[in-house]
Protein backbone atom coordinates (compact mmCIF):
# COMPACT_ATOMS: atom_id res chain seq x y z
CA UNK A 1 0.00 0.00 0.00
CA UNK A 2 1.02 3.36 -0.42
CA UNK A 3 1.29 6.09 1.61
CA UNK A 4 -0.94 8.34 0.03
CA UNK A 5 -3.80 5.60 0.86
CA UNK A 6 -3.07 4.93 4.36
CA UNK A 7 -6.17 6.27 5.95
CA UNK A 8 -6.62 9.25 8.14
CA UNK A 9 -9.55 9.20 10.52
CA UNK A 10 -9.50 11.88 14.03
CA UNK A 11 -9.82 10.12 16.87
CA UNK A 12 -13.57 9.98 18.23
CA UNK A 13 -12.04 11.22 21.76
CA UNK A 14 -14.86 10.24 24.18
CA UNK A 15 -15.44 7.11 22.19
CA UNK A 16 -10.98 6.43 22.57
CA UNK A 17 -11.16 7.06 26.21
CA UNK A 18 -14.73 4.90 27.09
CA UNK A 19 -12.64 1.70 25.21
CA UNK A 20 -9.66 2.45 26.98
CA UNK A 21 -10.81 2.09 30.68
CA UNK A 22 -13.37 -0.75 29.67
CA UNK A 23 -9.80 -2.42 28.78
CA UNK A 24 -8.26 -1.38 31.74
CA UNK A 25 -11.17 -2.34 34.08
CA UNK A 26 -10.71 -5.87 32.32
CA UNK A 27 -6.77 -5.69 32.95
CA UNK A 28 -7.41 -4.83 36.32
CA UNK A 29 -10.37 -7.57 37.21
CA UNK A 30 -8.22 -10.43 35.30
CA UNK A 31 -7.95 -13.35 37.05
CA UNK A 32 -4.95 -14.87 35.54
CA UNK A 33 -2.03 -13.92 33.89
CA UNK A 34 -2.94 -14.94 30.26
CA UNK A 35 -6.07 -13.13 30.99
CA UNK A 36 -4.46 -10.16 31.74
CA UNK A 37 -1.64 -10.63 28.48
CA UNK A 38 -4.97 -11.00 26.03
CA UNK A 39 -6.22 -7.56 27.47
CA UNK A 40 -3.01 -5.70 27.01
CA UNK A 41 -3.00 -6.92 23.88
CA UNK A 42 -6.25 -4.94 22.86
CA UNK A 43 -5.00 -2.11 25.10
CA UNK A 44 -1.52 -1.82 22.96
CA UNK A 45 -3.96 -2.11 19.89
CA UNK A 46 -5.87 0.73 20.95
CA UNK A 47 -2.80 2.88 21.62
CA UNK A 48 -1.28 1.83 18.93
CA UNK A 49 -4.44 2.99 16.76
CA UNK A 50 -4.23 6.49 18.08
CA UNK A 51 -0.57 6.74 17.57
CA UNK A 52 -1.13 6.01 14.05
CA UNK A 53 -3.17 8.69 13.25
CA UNK A 54 -1.11 11.21 15.44
CA UNK A 55 1.61 10.32 13.35
CA UNK A 56 -0.23 10.55 10.23
CA UNK A 57 -1.69 13.98 10.95
CA UNK A 58 1.53 15.13 11.89
CA UNK A 59 3.64 14.14 9.03
CA UNK A 60 0.92 15.79 6.52
CA UNK A 61 0.85 18.96 8.34
CA UNK A 62 4.57 18.84 8.25
CA UNK A 63 4.58 18.24 4.19
CA UNK A 64 2.10 21.10 3.52
CA UNK A 65 1.64 23.26 6.54
CA UNK A 66 -0.62 25.07 4.23
CA UNK A 67 -2.96 22.12 4.44
CA UNK A 68 -6.36 23.72 6.30
CA UNK A 69 -7.49 20.14 6.69
CA UNK A 70 -4.20 18.99 8.35
CA UNK A 71 -3.42 22.18 10.13
CA UNK A 72 -7.05 21.48 12.08
CA UNK A 73 -6.07 18.11 12.90
CA UNK A 74 -2.45 19.07 14.00
CA UNK A 75 -3.88 21.56 16.41
CA UNK A 76 -6.80 18.51 17.43
CA UNK A 77 -3.40 16.62 18.78
CA UNK A 78 -1.88 19.75 20.06
CA UNK A 79 -5.17 19.88 22.40
CA UNK A 80 -6.39 16.43 22.36
CA UNK A 81 -2.67 14.39 23.03
CA UNK A 82 -2.50 15.14 26.74
CA UNK A 83 -6.31 13.00 27.25
CA UNK A 84 -4.25 10.31 26.00
CA UNK A 85 -1.25 10.86 28.41
CA UNK A 86 -3.89 10.60 31.43
CA UNK A 87 -5.17 7.47 30.19
CA UNK A 88 -1.70 5.96 29.64
CA UNK A 89 -1.00 7.58 32.85
CA UNK A 90 -3.42 5.10 34.35
CA UNK A 91 -2.91 2.36 32.68
CA UNK A 92 1.03 2.56 33.82
CA UNK A 93 -0.14 2.53 37.59
CA UNK A 94 -2.69 -0.85 36.56
CA UNK A 95 0.68 -2.34 35.25
CA UNK A 96 2.83 -0.72 38.39
CA UNK A 97 -0.02 -3.06 40.66
CA UNK A 98 -0.69 -6.20 38.77
CA UNK A 99 -0.69 -8.88 41.26
CA UNK A 100 0.97 -10.79 37.55
CA UNK A 101 3.76 -8.09 37.89
CA UNK A 102 6.53 -10.91 38.32
CA UNK A 103 5.51 -12.94 35.33
CA UNK A 104 4.62 -9.42 32.96
CA UNK A 105 8.38 -8.36 33.60
CA UNK A 106 9.81 -11.89 32.64
CA UNK A 107 7.23 -12.18 29.48
CA UNK A 108 7.79 -8.04 28.36
CA UNK A 109 11.20 -7.17 30.15
CA UNK A 110 11.67 -4.27 32.80
CA UNK A 111 12.45 -1.37 31.05
CA UNK A 112 8.44 -1.45 30.36
CA UNK A 113 7.99 -1.36 34.13
CA UNK A 114 11.00 1.14 34.14
CA UNK A 115 9.21 3.48 31.29
CA UNK A 116 5.99 3.31 33.20
CA UNK A 117 7.56 4.85 36.70
CA UNK A 118 9.13 7.42 34.80
CA UNK A 119 5.82 8.39 33.38
CA UNK A 120 3.54 8.45 36.21
CA UNK A 121 5.93 10.67 37.47
CA UNK A 122 5.87 13.04 34.47
CA UNK A 123 1.83 13.56 34.34
CA UNK A 124 -1.00 14.27 36.58
CA UNK A 125 -4.47 15.62 35.32
CA UNK A 126 -3.99 19.12 36.94
CA UNK A 127 -0.82 19.56 34.12
CA UNK A 128 -3.29 18.66 31.38
CA UNK A 129 -4.32 22.51 30.45
CA UNK A 130 -0.27 23.17 30.54
CA UNK A 131 0.49 20.39 28.44
CA UNK A 132 -1.94 22.19 25.61
CA UNK A 133 -0.15 25.55 25.90
CA UNK A 134 2.97 23.33 25.98
CA UNK A 135 2.29 21.97 22.90
CA UNK A 136 0.49 24.97 20.46
CA UNK A 137 3.83 26.66 21.63
CA UNK A 138 6.04 24.31 19.94
CA UNK A 139 3.64 24.56 17.02
CA UNK A 140 3.20 28.12 17.07
CA UNK A 141 7.54 27.92 16.86
CA UNK A 142 7.87 25.40 13.85
CA UNK A 143 5.33 26.92 11.87
CA UNK A 144 7.09 30.50 11.86
CA UNK A 145 9.91 28.64 10.45
CA UNK A 146 7.93 26.70 7.59
CA UNK A 147 6.62 29.80 6.53
CA UNK A 148 9.95 31.56 5.54
CA UNK A 149 10.48 33.16 2.35
CA UNK A 150 14.01 34.30 1.94
CA UNK A 151 14.73 36.78 -1.16
CA UNK A 152 18.30 36.34 -2.70
CA UNK A 153 19.11 38.04 -5.28
CA UNK A 154 15.10 37.68 -7.18
CA UNK A 155 14.50 34.51 -5.97
CA UNK A 156 12.69 33.18 -3.44
CA UNK A 157 14.33 30.20 -0.30
CA UNK A 158 13.15 29.12 2.54
CA UNK A 159 15.14 28.10 5.78
CA UNK A 160 16.37 24.45 4.11
CA UNK A 161 16.91 25.48 0.50
CA UNK A 162 19.19 28.83 1.45
CA UNK A 163 21.84 26.69 2.81
CA UNK A 164 23.50 25.70 -0.81
CA UNK A 165 24.23 29.33 -1.26
CA UNK A 166 25.69 28.90 2.42
CA UNK A 167 28.07 26.44 0.93
CA UNK A 168 28.51 28.80 -2.49
CA UNK A 169 32.44 28.78 -3.46
CA UNK A 170 31.68 32.60 -3.53
CA UNK A 171 32.10 33.96 -0.56
CA UNK A 172 30.08 37.63 -0.91
CA UNK A 173 27.23 35.07 -1.65
CA UNK A 174 28.29 32.52 1.33
CA UNK A 175 27.67 36.12 2.98
CA UNK A 176 24.27 37.48 1.45
CA UNK A 177 22.60 33.49 2.06
CA UNK A 178 23.67 34.13 5.86
CA UNK A 179 22.85 37.68 6.48
CA UNK A 180 19.60 36.98 5.01
CA UNK A 181 18.49 33.66 7.15
CA UNK A 182 20.03 35.59 9.96
CA UNK A 183 18.36 38.80 9.24
CA UNK A 184 14.79 36.48 9.12
CA UNK A 185 15.54 35.19 12.57
CA UNK A 186 16.36 39.18 13.96
CA UNK A 187 12.73 39.85 12.51
CA UNK A 188 11.30 37.23 14.26
CA UNK A 189 13.48 37.75 17.43
CA UNK A 190 10.87 38.94 19.66
CA UNK A 191 8.37 36.83 18.55
CA UNK A 192 10.57 33.99 19.32
CA UNK A 193 11.89 35.16 22.44
CA UNK A 194 8.26 35.26 23.97
CA UNK A 195 7.05 31.89 22.45
CA UNK A 196 10.18 30.53 24.29
CA UNK A 197 9.67 32.62 27.48
CA UNK A 198 6.34 30.97 27.44
CA UNK A 199 7.27 27.84 26.91
CA UNK A 200 9.72 27.95 29.68
CA UNK A 201 7.42 29.67 32.37
CA UNK A 202 5.00 26.87 31.51
CA UNK A 203 7.50 23.53 31.70
CA UNK A 204 8.34 25.04 34.85
CA UNK A 205 4.69 25.27 36.08
CA UNK A 206 4.24 21.55 34.86
CA UNK A 207 7.22 20.88 36.95
CA UNK A 208 6.07 22.70 40.59
CA UNK A 209 2.70 21.52 39.87
CA UNK A 210 4.52 17.18 40.01
CA UNK A 211 6.49 18.62 42.49
CA UNK A 212 9.80 19.29 41.43
CA UNK A 213 12.09 22.41 42.41
CA UNK A 214 12.60 23.38 38.41
CA UNK A 215 11.93 21.82 35.27
CA UNK A 216 15.51 20.25 34.93
CA UNK A 217 14.51 17.02 36.72
CA UNK A 218 11.15 16.55 35.32
CA UNK A 219 12.75 16.83 31.78
CA UNK A 220 15.32 14.12 32.72
CA UNK A 221 12.30 11.88 33.62
CA UNK A 222 10.06 12.88 30.16
CA UNK A 223 13.51 12.16 28.37
CA UNK A 224 13.09 8.59 29.75
CA UNK A 225 16.52 8.64 31.42
CA UNK A 226 16.80 5.79 34.01
CA UNK A 227 20.04 5.07 34.02
CA UNK A 228 22.61 8.32 33.67
CA UNK A 229 21.71 11.56 36.07
CA UNK A 230 22.73 15.30 34.87
CA UNK A 231 26.23 14.96 37.01
CA UNK A 232 27.12 12.33 35.04
CA UNK A 233 26.06 14.81 31.84
CA UNK A 234 28.29 17.71 33.40
CA UNK A 235 30.67 15.58 33.43
CA UNK A 236 30.37 14.08 29.73
CA UNK A 237 30.28 18.38 28.83
CA UNK A 238 33.80 18.65 30.29
CA UNK A 239 35.60 16.18 29.02
CA UNK A 240 34.16 17.22 25.38
CA UNK A 241 35.81 20.04 26.69
CA UNK A 242 38.86 18.83 28.02
CA UNK A 243 39.71 16.06 24.70
CA UNK A 244 37.47 17.57 21.72
CA UNK A 245 37.56 21.13 21.62
CA UNK A 246 40.85 21.32 21.11
CA UNK A 247 40.45 18.94 18.13
CA UNK A 248 37.67 21.20 16.92
CA UNK A 249 39.92 24.17 17.28
CA UNK A 250 43.28 22.65 15.18
CA UNK A 251 40.50 21.36 12.16
CA UNK A 252 39.00 24.84 11.86
CA UNK A 253 42.51 26.26 11.86
CA UNK A 254 43.31 23.68 9.03
CA UNK A 255 40.40 24.56 7.08
CA UNK A 256 41.23 28.22 6.97
CA UNK A 257 44.31 27.17 5.66
CA UNK A 258 42.94 25.47 3.14
CA UNK A 259 40.74 28.22 2.00
CA UNK A 260 44.05 30.58 1.83
CA UNK A 261 42.04 32.90 4.68
CA UNK A 262 43.20 35.34 7.55
CA UNK A 263 39.84 34.64 9.49
CA UNK A 264 37.20 32.29 9.22
CA UNK A 265 33.96 34.32 9.38
CA UNK A 266 29.91 32.86 10.74
CA UNK A 267 29.38 32.70 6.58
CA UNK A 268 32.78 30.64 6.12
CA UNK A 269 31.92 28.17 8.47
CA UNK A 270 30.29 25.50 6.03
CA UNK A 271 32.62 26.12 3.17
CA UNK A 272 35.30 23.39 3.44
CA UNK A 273 37.78 23.43 0.51
CA UNK A 274 38.74 25.90 -2.25
CA UNK A 275 37.52 23.65 -4.85
CA UNK A 276 34.17 23.26 -3.06
CA UNK A 277 32.01 21.52 -0.84
CA UNK A 278 31.44 17.82 -1.99
CA UNK A 279 27.65 17.83 -3.74
CA UNK A 280 25.80 14.45 -4.49
CA UNK A 281 24.91 14.18 -8.38
CA UNK A 282 21.45 13.44 -10.02
CA UNK A 283 18.31 14.40 -9.31
CA UNK A 284 16.36 13.56 -5.90
CA UNK A 285 14.47 10.44 -7.83
CA UNK A 286 18.10 9.51 -8.97
CA UNK A 287 19.47 9.64 -5.23
CA UNK A 288 16.66 7.27 -4.01
CA UNK A 289 17.80 4.84 -6.90
CA UNK A 290 21.49 4.98 -5.62
CA UNK A 291 20.45 4.27 -1.49
CA UNK A 292 18.43 1.48 -3.33
CA UNK A 293 21.77 -0.19 -4.60
CA UNK A 294 23.67 0.63 -1.68
CA UNK A 295 21.28 -0.66 0.72
CA UNK A 296 21.05 -4.14 -1.38
CA UNK A 297 24.60 -4.67 -1.42
CA UNK A 298 24.86 -3.52 2.34
CA UNK A 299 22.81 -6.18 3.52
CA UNK A 300 19.68 -8.33 2.84
CA UNK A 301 17.80 -6.80 6.23
CA UNK A 302 18.47 -3.55 4.63
CA UNK A 303 17.79 -4.25 1.25
CA UNK A 304 14.23 -5.51 2.24
CA UNK A 305 13.99 -2.78 4.65
CA UNK A 306 14.77 -0.05 1.61
CA UNK A 307 12.45 -1.68 -0.90
CA UNK A 308 9.63 -1.18 1.63
CA UNK A 309 10.34 2.26 1.77
CA UNK A 310 10.59 3.05 -1.92
CA UNK A 311 7.91 0.39 -2.60
CA UNK A 312 5.03 2.28 -0.20
CA UNK A 313 6.26 6.29 -1.07
CA UNK A 314 7.39 6.72 2.48
CA UNK A 315 9.85 8.99 2.04
CA UNK A 316 9.35 12.86 1.45
CA UNK A 317 12.58 14.27 0.26
CA UNK A 318 12.38 17.18 -1.83
CA UNK A 319 12.27 21.34 -0.24
CA UNK A 320 9.26 22.79 -1.06
CA UNK A 321 7.41 26.06 -0.24
CA UNK A 322 5.27 25.17 2.71
CA UNK A 323 6.95 22.49 4.25
CA UNK A 324 8.69 21.89 7.53
CA UNK A 325 12.56 22.34 8.22
CA UNK A 326 14.42 19.75 8.96
CA UNK A 327 14.66 15.68 8.78
CA UNK A 328 13.24 12.97 10.95
CA UNK A 329 11.74 9.84 10.98
CA UNK A 330 8.27 8.64 12.58
CA UNK A 331 6.70 5.52 12.46
CA UNK A 332 2.65 5.13 11.16
CA UNK A 333 2.19 1.54 13.77
CA UNK A 334 -0.76 0.19 12.19
CA UNK A 335 1.19 -0.07 8.88
CA UNK A 336 4.48 -1.24 10.32
CA UNK A 337 5.82 1.40 7.92
CA UNK A 338 8.51 3.99 9.07
CA UNK A 339 8.49 7.37 7.40
CA UNK A 340 11.51 9.55 6.04
CA UNK A 341 11.53 13.85 6.12
CA UNK A 342 13.96 15.61 4.28
CA UNK A 343 14.64 18.89 2.56
CA UNK A 344 16.74 17.84 -0.35
CA UNK A 345 19.04 21.40 -1.14
CA UNK A 346 21.67 20.22 -3.00
CA UNK A 347 24.25 19.77 -0.51
CA UNK A 348 26.19 17.02 0.38
CA UNK A 349 23.45 17.43 3.68
CA UNK A 350 21.04 15.63 1.43
CA UNK A 351 23.44 12.63 1.96
CA UNK A 352 23.81 12.67 5.39
CA UNK A 353 20.11 13.47 6.43
CA UNK A 354 18.88 10.42 3.84
CA UNK A 355 21.56 7.59 5.76
CA UNK A 356 20.67 8.97 9.30
CA UNK A 357 17.21 8.72 9.14
CA UNK A 358 17.44 6.01 7.29
CA UNK A 359 19.12 4.36 10.00
CA UNK A 360 16.01 5.61 12.69
CA UNK A 361 14.04 3.87 10.01
CA UNK A 362 15.84 0.82 9.67
CA UNK A 363 16.27 0.53 13.25
CA UNK A 364 11.92 0.67 13.66
CA UNK A 365 11.70 -1.41 10.98
CA UNK A 366 13.55 -4.39 12.39
CA UNK A 367 11.59 -3.78 15.61
CA UNK A 368 7.99 -2.59 14.04
CA UNK A 369 6.38 -6.17 14.97
CA UNK A 370 6.70 -5.33 18.79
CA UNK A 371 3.10 -4.81 19.93
CA UNK A 372 4.62 -2.51 22.34
CA UNK A 373 4.25 1.07 21.87
CA UNK A 374 7.21 1.84 24.41
CA UNK A 375 9.52 -0.78 22.24
CA UNK A 376 9.08 0.39 19.26
CA UNK A 377 11.54 3.06 19.39
CA UNK A 378 14.60 2.88 21.84
CA UNK A 379 15.22 6.19 23.92
CA UNK A 380 16.51 9.35 22.32
CA UNK A 381 20.34 8.97 22.96
CA UNK A 382 19.75 5.50 22.16
CA UNK A 383 17.59 5.82 18.72
CA UNK A 384 20.44 8.66 17.94
CA UNK A 385 23.60 5.54 18.06
CA UNK A 386 21.25 3.83 14.88
CA UNK A 387 21.21 7.06 12.69
CA UNK A 388 24.72 8.37 13.40
CA UNK A 389 26.63 4.92 13.09
CA UNK A 390 24.82 3.73 9.40
CA UNK A 391 26.14 7.40 8.04
CA UNK A 392 29.18 5.93 8.92
CA UNK A 393 28.35 2.06 7.72
CA UNK A 394 27.18 3.71 4.08
CA UNK A 395 30.67 5.26 4.06
CA UNK A 396 31.77 2.54 1.15
CA UNK A 397 29.07 3.78 -1.24
CA UNK A 398 29.62 6.93 -1.22
CA UNK A 399 30.99 6.77 -4.85
CA UNK A 400 27.66 6.67 -6.03
CA UNK A 401 26.84 9.72 -4.79
CA UNK A 402 29.69 11.85 -4.62
CA UNK A 403 32.02 10.29 -7.46
CA UNK A 404 35.59 11.05 -7.95
CA UNK A 405 34.65 13.58 -4.76
CA UNK A 406 33.48 10.69 -1.81
CA UNK A 407 36.75 10.51 -0.13
CA UNK A 408 36.38 14.52 0.23
CA UNK A 409 32.96 14.24 1.78
CA UNK A 410 34.40 11.04 4.24
CA UNK A 411 36.73 13.62 5.41
CA UNK A 412 34.44 16.30 5.49
CA UNK A 413 31.48 14.26 7.09
CA UNK A 414 34.15 13.02 9.91
CA UNK A 415 35.50 16.83 10.22
CA UNK A 416 31.35 17.77 10.58
CA UNK A 417 31.09 15.09 13.26
CA UNK A 418 33.77 15.30 15.28
CA UNK A 419 33.40 19.17 15.48
CA UNK A 420 29.36 18.85 15.91
CA UNK A 421 30.03 17.63 19.65
CA UNK A 422 31.21 20.62 21.34
CA UNK A 423 28.01 23.02 19.78
CA UNK A 424 25.95 19.49 20.73
CA UNK A 425 26.96 19.83 24.41
CA UNK A 426 27.05 24.25 24.57
CA UNK A 427 22.98 23.33 23.19
CA UNK A 428 23.05 20.96 26.68
CA UNK A 429 24.50 23.13 28.80
CA UNK A 430 22.21 26.27 27.93
CA UNK A 431 19.13 24.40 28.26
CA UNK A 432 20.46 23.57 32.14
CA UNK A 433 21.46 27.21 32.59
CA UNK A 434 17.75 28.13 31.32
CA UNK A 435 15.63 25.85 32.97
CA UNK A 436 18.03 25.87 36.61
CA UNK A 437 17.00 29.76 35.82
CA UNK A 438 13.44 29.88 34.95
CA UNK A 439 13.27 33.76 36.07
CA UNK A 440 16.28 34.83 33.81
CA UNK A 441 15.56 37.49 30.88
CA UNK A 442 15.52 36.77 27.15
CA UNK A 443 18.57 39.19 27.53
CA UNK A 444 20.15 37.41 29.74
CA UNK A 445 19.31 33.68 28.03
CA UNK A 446 21.45 35.39 25.31
CA UNK A 447 24.02 36.55 27.13
CA UNK A 448 24.43 33.16 28.86
CA UNK A 449 24.43 31.77 24.83
CA UNK A 450 27.23 33.79 23.88
CA UNK A 451 29.07 32.64 27.38
CA UNK A 452 28.70 29.33 26.43
CA UNK A 453 30.42 29.68 22.38
CA UNK A 454 33.68 31.22 23.81
CA UNK A 455 33.70 28.07 25.96
CA UNK A 456 33.30 25.10 23.88
CA UNK A 457 33.15 27.35 20.14
CA UNK A 458 36.08 29.55 20.50
CA UNK A 459 36.00 29.89 16.80
CA UNK A 460 32.69 31.36 16.00
CA UNK A 461 33.22 35.09 14.63
CA UNK A 462 30.46 36.69 14.47
CA UNK A 463 32.38 39.50 12.10
CA UNK A 464 29.68 42.09 13.05
CA UNK A 465 26.64 40.48 12.61
CA UNK A 466 24.51 42.11 14.77
CA UNK A 467 21.31 39.23 15.57
CA UNK A 468 24.56 37.10 16.05
CA UNK A 469 26.40 39.42 18.67
CA UNK A 470 23.76 39.37 20.63
CA UNK A 471 23.60 35.96 21.07
CA UNK A 472 20.22 34.63 19.42
CA UNK A 473 22.32 32.02 17.57
CA UNK A 474 20.55 29.47 19.50
CA UNK A 475 17.18 30.55 18.23
CA UNK A 476 17.32 28.49 14.95
CA UNK A 477 17.17 25.03 17.03
CA UNK A 478 14.16 23.76 17.05
CA UNK A 479 14.51 20.92 19.19
CA UNK A 480 15.55 23.31 22.20
CA UNK A 481 11.81 24.48 21.65
CA UNK A 482 10.16 21.33 21.08
CA UNK A 483 11.88 19.20 22.94
CA UNK A 484 14.05 20.55 25.80
CA UNK A 485 17.09 18.01 26.67
CA UNK A 486 16.77 16.56 23.70
CA UNK A 487 20.61 17.14 22.24
CA UNK A 488 23.14 15.81 24.79
CA UNK A 489 21.65 12.38 23.31
CA UNK A 490 23.34 13.35 19.91
CA UNK A 491 26.86 14.06 21.36
CA UNK A 492 26.53 11.12 23.62
CA UNK A 493 25.16 8.83 20.22
CA UNK A 494 28.21 10.50 18.14
CA UNK A 495 30.91 8.79 20.55
CA UNK A 496 29.25 5.36 20.41
CA UNK A 497 29.15 6.15 16.47
CA UNK A 498 32.66 6.29 16.28
CA UNK A 499 33.31 3.25 17.95
CA UNK A 500 30.95 1.45 15.45
CA UNK A 501 32.99 3.29 12.65
CA UNK A 502 36.31 2.23 14.02
CA UNK A 503 35.16 -1.40 14.24
CA UNK A 504 33.52 -1.71 11.00
CA UNK A 505 37.08 -0.72 9.57
CA UNK A 506 38.71 -3.77 11.34
CA UNK A 507 35.92 -6.25 11.29
CA UNK A 508 32.72 -5.04 9.43
CA UNK A 509 30.55 -8.57 9.81
CA UNK A 510 31.11 -8.52 13.67
CA UNK A 511 30.53 -4.48 13.74
CA UNK A 512 27.33 -5.09 11.51
CA UNK A 513 25.51 -7.75 13.31
CA UNK A 514 26.27 -5.86 16.44
CA UNK A 515 24.45 -2.83 14.95
CA UNK A 516 21.62 -5.22 13.47
CA UNK A 517 21.06 -6.70 16.92
CA UNK A 518 21.18 -3.47 18.15
CA UNK A 519 18.37 -2.44 15.97
CA UNK A 520 16.10 -5.27 16.53
CA UNK A 521 16.14 -4.79 20.28
CA UNK A 522 14.29 -1.39 19.99
CA UNK A 523 13.54 -0.07 23.28
CA UNK A 524 13.52 -3.14 25.48
CA UNK A 525 16.70 -2.08 27.36
CA UNK A 526 17.61 1.31 28.54
CA UNK A 527 20.18 3.02 26.66
CA UNK A 528 23.37 1.84 28.63
CA UNK A 529 21.47 -1.57 28.45
CA UNK A 530 21.40 -1.01 24.41
CA UNK A 531 25.32 0.18 24.18
CA UNK A 532 26.40 -3.33 26.00
CA UNK A 533 24.28 -5.29 24.37
CA UNK A 534 25.90 -3.40 20.88
CA UNK A 535 29.43 -4.16 22.71
CA UNK A 536 30.20 -0.63 22.27
CA UNK A 537 31.79 1.19 25.94
CA UNK A 538 29.50 3.97 27.66
CA UNK A 539 30.53 7.34 26.27
CA UNK A 540 30.08 8.46 30.48
CA UNK A 541 33.63 6.52 30.27
CA UNK A 542 35.89 9.41 30.04
CA UNK A 543 38.90 7.09 28.99
CA UNK A 544 36.53 6.02 26.02
CA UNK A 545 36.01 10.22 24.89
CA UNK A 546 39.63 10.24 25.85
CA UNK A 547 40.00 7.17 23.03
CA UNK A 548 37.70 8.32 20.91
CA UNK A 549 38.88 11.52 20.20
CA UNK A 550 42.70 10.76 19.89
CA UNK A 551 41.52 8.26 17.02
CA UNK A 552 39.47 10.51 14.98
CA UNK A 553 41.56 13.20 15.61
CA UNK A 554 44.86 11.19 14.72
CA UNK A 555 42.72 10.09 11.75
CA UNK A 556 42.00 13.03 10.38
CA UNK A 557 45.65 14.68 10.88
CA UNK A 558 46.99 11.84 8.89
CA UNK A 559 44.82 12.68 5.85
CA UNK A 560 46.59 14.73 3.43
CA UNK A 561 43.65 17.60 2.32
CA UNK A 562 46.01 19.41 -0.03
CA UNK A 563 44.22 17.41 -3.21
CA UNK A 564 40.77 18.25 -1.51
Amino acid sequence: MKFEAYQYIRPEMELFVSDFRSLMDAFAKAESFQEQVDFFDKINRLRNSFLTMYNLAFIRHSINSKDEFYENENRFFDEHSPIYDEQNSRFYRLLLDSPFREKLEQKYGKQLFNLAEMSLRTFSKEIMKDLVKENQLATEYMKIKALAQLDVDGKTYNLSNITALEESADRNIRKKAADTKWGFYAEHREEMEQIYDDLVGVRTQIAKKLGFENYTELGYLRMNRSDYDQEMVAKFRDAVQKYIVPIASQLYEKQKKRLGQDELKYYDLSFSFPSGNPKPTGTPEEIIGATSKMYKELSAETDEFFQFMVEGDLLDVVAKDGKSTGGYCTFVPNYGAPFIFSNFNGTSGDIVVMTHEAGHAFQVYSSRNTPLPEYQWPTYEAAEIHSMSMEFFTFPWMNLFFGKDSKKFEFAHLISAITFIPYGVAVDEFQHIVYNNPQLTPAERNQAWLDLQKKYLPHFDHAGNAFLEAGGFWQRQSHIFRSPFYYIDYALAQICAFQFWKRDIKDHGSAWSDYVNLCKAGGSLSFLGLVELAGLKSPFDESVLKDVAEHVGDYLAGIDDSGF
